[in-house]
């Protein structure tokens, strides 16, 4: 992952070295700034690759982002971008339609047509995570995907839902995955968003089903994560957050060659690990922490972490403290 920002920059210079960098490194844009918030600027992006899709996640300032006729002649890669909002709002015009994202909804643009995005901050700041693939990535044509430009995919309901918590999570957290989950994510997110338009395009039907199987999985991996200290995260819940039934989930986790009970307890033992090597919670108990990602049963979790990496919960803390004295 490659980050850019504004933060070494001098304050009066920050502006105008963001539009020269954003413009390289993305597609040609033209970011402007209202005058009166130019001196108090900043932002910072994430790039990542994850196979043929492009990730940039983009927090900042007040600021509108152009892809004018102009730039569109000096480079056109002849994309598709997603847009989900994480933070604040941002506003979107294409085509002569425009959409009022609030967080969790999501927009198409084509970068061969000219766009104006505006970045609305909420609490001094917006954030979005934008995605950048091939035209020939999804399995529409094109003339279809047109008719979703700059329209509101709304991320509070139905298909549009599962997707959001899915590119929400993608945007929180891309800084922890490691190449291994880079490679599996990078068929996974356009599985989503293959979804994501199929359900807008009301073709889910004409997705091939391996696909539909991927999207669905990637949603449900998506749903534990954000619920993993939740004691009542049950397969029955899982299935019924999903709307489909407990024996078709159980279904596509074995054709991964895994469990859902397994899964679950895998992800909670990453999170437990985490917190015990870190210092700044030295403090808590390691019962609270093993509570917190939902083991109730302070036995079995020491059981479960023990299995999982060769020592109790209590070795490992020590032998974390150990490595950071030493």
């Amino acid at each position: 992952m490659e980050t850019v920002s504004t933060a070494e920059v001098p304050a009066k210079e920050r502006f105008a070295a963001w539009r020269e960098v954003s413009s390289k490194r993305w597609v040609p844009l033209d970011a402007r700034c209202e005058s009166h918030v130019e001196s108090a600027f900043r932002a910072r992006a994430c790039f990542s690759t994850l196979g043929p899709v492009q990730v940039v996640v983009l927090t900042a300032t007040p600021l509108s982002i152009h892809r004018t006729p102009k730039l569109i002649r000096r480079s056109d890669p002849e994309t598709f971008l997603v847009t989900c909002t994480v933070r604040g709002r941002v506003w979107g015009e294409q085509d002569g339609r425009h959409a009022d994202l609030h967080v969790g909804d999501l927009s198409l643009r084509d970068s061969s047509h000219p766009y104006l995005t505006r970045l609305t901050p909420a609490e001094h700041v917006a954030q979005t995570v934008c995605l950048q693939f091939s035209r020939s990535s999804l399995p529409f044509p094109q003339r279809d995907l047109r008719d979703l430009v700059a329209l509101r995919i709304p991320g509070g309901r139905g298909v549009g839902a599962l997707s959001s918590q899915f590119l929400l999570r993608l945007a929180r957290h891309m800084h922890e995955f490691s190449a291994a989950d880079t490679a599996r994510l990078s068929s996974l997110t356009l599985d989503v968003l293959t979804v994501a338009l199929a359900g807008e395009l009301d073709a889910r039907r004409a997705l091939p089903p391996e696909t539909r199987r991927r999207a669905l999985i990637a949603e449900i991996h998506a749903f534990i994560q954000q619920n993993l200290g939740d004691g009542h995260l049950t397969p029955a819940a899982i299935a019924a957050a999903h709307h489909i039934s407990v024996r078709y989930l159980h279904k596509v986790f074995q054709q991964d060659g895994s469990t859902v009970a397994g899964w679950i307890r895998a992800r909670r033992l990453q999170r437990c690990r985490r917190d015990l090597a870190d210092p700044r919670l030295a403090a808590q108990s390691i019962s609270a922490i093993a509570a917190r990602w939902g083991f109730t049963s302070p036995a079995h979790f020491s059981q479960a972490f023990r299995g999982a990496y060769g020592l109790s919960p209590s070795q490992f803390r020590r032998q974390c403290a150990t490595v950071r004295d030493d």
